[in-house]
């Protein structure tokens, strides 16, 4: 994508003070096409993953297999996110978030092109090389993102992050149209491998486009002394030799299976969250004044878990009622199930700007909704698109075919959409807004990890779907998160006080 770059009028010596990309800092050009690349890569292997699961890995009745790929899928996405905790820990307390990035988006390159081997056991090391590169570049990138617009007005800070959610959204778009397409109907690890060609661009733009980030990132926040890093190592140690030996132990006695993989991470997306948001509460470096900013922190928190079990589910049984329950024939030539997965990009592409925009002129005449209200919307909006999908399951069950048209899915996607910019781009300025210093890219490591709690639940939910069919299930979650989103709207005086001058 051409930048534009014109004369800034920002404070000297801050990144990006005698350019500009769109009007935002120089800086942001480089973090804007890194994480683009880095989402081509991410969004062409998930748009993949369930269809691949079921065709190429796993055994049984077709029913049976699309449960666990469903379930596989959503745990899958827990510990990507989940990584994002120690991704930030690394970042804040040893080598700075500019390395941290830098070595997560070699990582996560060299597990797409393990993915591209035609071998099971290479298939899950590439899985696991891409969760652990995540973790270190997610959180750490977003978290320069901030730093780019420090002492800058929250308007301003919000319509940058609306900016790089684009970055997202770009990358997100065209990478199932092309990978989707290639692993559909060439070949499936052939795909993977473009998924690793885009996270390789990645890498380089980031390397090429350093010298406009100044200083942000370069150091840790609060660095770990030579004690505390001996410390992280031997629990590091300690908890990987009790997951190892739990497996061995399982596979000895005869008794494995990978749904005890789903369900121990399903009830870690759960415990992690409570034990971490305690720790973080408790710490001596957590200032008195900080406490409260950290408890509206958690409401915002459970509140993004449910919005993203249920939007997250896109790319699992969303993907599956695409492929089996959704006409998507145009001129006798019938496009692949993983294209629905550029719908929403695209419409964040345009839906972003006028967000951003809107935002912006709201606030100037002091008619902005405040982030609990965005919130509230989004959980309202979130629960109206499985109230549609409701409605086509049931479509789907009448039809002489067993299928419905395409308007469907993209109604859907157009309520997770207008969902997801009230929440999403909100929640990544909102929290390094309520981070404190020492704790920003661990904030922005719960932050994610909202998403892998999410999607760790869906290790369990997307079960029910079979049981009580499609009508029946996706009513159900949307009268929940309705439900939700009230109680939201309702407690947002309360929240609004514990944020304190934050806005």
């Amino acid at each position: 994508m051409a930048s534009s770059l014109t004369k800034d009028s920002a404070s000297p010596g801050t990144p990006g003070s005698e350019k500009t990309f769109f009007g935002h800092p120089r800086g942001m050009a480089t973090l804007f096409m890194t994480e683009m690349w880095e989402r081509f890569s991410w969004y062409g292997m998930r748009a993949i993953l369930t269809l691949y699961l079921i065709a190429a890995v796993l055994d049984g009745p077709l029913e049976d297999r699309e449960a666990l790929a469903a379930a596989i899928y959503g745990v899958y996405n827990a510990v990507v996110y989940m990584a994002a905790m120690p991704g930030g820990w690394v970042a804040d307390r040893l080598w700075g978030a500019r390395k941290a990035v830098l070595v997560g988006g070699i990582v996560i390159a060299a597990g797409h092109f393990t993915l591209a081997i035609p071998s099971d056991i290479a298939f899950f090391c590439g899985l696991g090389l891409i969760a652990i590169g995540t973790g270190l570049l997610k959180p750490n990138i977003s978290a320069m993102v901030g730093g780019l617009y420090e002492g800058q007005s929250s308007a301003r800070r919000d319509a940058g992050f609306t900016l790089f959610y684009m970055a997202i959204n770009i990358g997100g778009m065209a990478a199932p149209l092309v990978v989707g397409y290639l692993g559909e109907n060439v070949n499936w690890h052939l795909g993977f491998g473009v998924a690793g060609v885009g996270m390789t661009l990645a890498v380089i733009q980031y390397v090429l486009g350093g010298r406009h980030l100044g200083d942000i990132g370069k150091e840790p926040g609060t660095p770990a002394s030579p004690e505390e890093k001996r410390t992280a190592l031997r629990k590091v140690a300690l908890w990987g030799g009790i997951a190892v030996v739990a497996l061995v132990a399982d596979i000895a006695l005869g008794t494995y299976d990978i749904e005890h993989i789903v369900n121990v991470l399903a009830v870690l997306g759960i415990v992690v969250p409570i034990v971490y948001f305690v720790t973080m509460y408790r710490s001596p470096a957590l200032a008195t004044e900080d406490k409260p900013k950290i408890k509206a922190f958690a409401w915002f928190f459970a509140t993004a878990v449910l919005f993203w079990m249920i939007y997250d589910q896109s790319g699992s049984l969303l993907t599956i009622f695409a492929d089996t329950k959704t006409d998507r024939m145009i001129g006798g030539w019938e496009f692949p199930a993983s294209w629905y997965q550029s719908v929403n990009p695209a419409m964040v592409i345009v839906l972003a700007p006028i967000f951003a925009a809107l935002w912006v002129r709201l606030a100037k005449r002091n008619r902005e909704p405040s982030t609990p209200m965005k919130f509230a919307l989004a959980m309202l909006l979130i629960g109206g698109s499985f109230g549609i999908m409701g409605l086509a399951g049931a479509a789907a069950a009448n039809s002489d075919t067993g299928k419905v048209t395409v308007f469907w899915l993209l109604s859907v996607y157009l309520a997770q959409t207008l969902g997801e910019m009230c929440l999403s781009p909100v929640g990544l300025s909102l929290s390094t807004k309520l981070a404190p210093k020492q704790f920003v890219g661990q904030i922005m490591g719960l932050w994610f990890l909202a998403v892998a709690t999410g999607n760790a639940l869906n290790g369990w939910t997307t079960k029910l779907n079979a049981p009580l069919g499609d009508a029946l299930y996706y009513s159900l979650w949307a009268v929940i998160a309705v439900a939700a989103g009230l109680a939201f709207m309702i407690a947002g005086r309360k929240i609004r006080a514990l944020m304190g001058n934050v806005r």
